[in-house]
């Protein structure tokens, strides 16, 4: 069994959530967060950022570490047992545009009571919940400012 890194986030921008939709070869993997392996040298909050901004092309900032994933799947010659990190993100616009390169077809943002019905994974469902909770939090309290996550040069 080999063990493999991951990390992702749950990126909103007013209230809206970041799906992207996966259909590898006509075979649907469904709707999704973005994530994606940590590289050599890589920070998990490094890695969060590239992966939502290769997958989706939003520039997005760390909010809070909301926390972990586990799974495993099989390949042809090995089964991986997955761990992913999750971060709340902030985005500064409703911009996004799926990478084909990773077979993602379509990218968009949701409303949380439709990102949580669309998203295909139970435990994607219930980070999504967590960091939404967390989102709703920091908004109550006055600090989901885009000049604070986002500083100006």
């Amino acid at each position: 069994m080999t063990k493999a890194t991951s990390s992702g986030g749950v990126v909103i921008f007013r209230g809206k959530i970041l799906l992207l939709y996966n259909n590898y070869k006509g075979r649907s993997d469904g709707w999704v967060l973005p994530k994606g392996t940590v590289e050599a040298g890589e920070s998990l909050d490094e890695t969060a950022i590239r992966e939502v901004k290769e997958e989706t092309g939003a520039n997005a900032a760390i909010v809070q570490y909301i926390g972990e994933t586990h799974y495993n799947f099989r390949t042809m010659s090995d089964e991986i047992a997955k761990t992913v990190h999750w971060y709340l993100m902030m985005s500064q616009n409703y911009y996004s545009t799926p990478q084909e390169e990773e077979f993602f077809q379509d990218s968009g943002y949701y409303k949380f009571h439709e990102a949580v019905h669309l998203l295909k994974y139970a435990n994607e469902k219930q980070i999504l919940i967590d960091a939404y909770h967390a989102y709703k939090a920091i908004y109550k309290d006055g600090l989901w400012k885009a000049d604070k996550y986002f500083p100006k040069n």
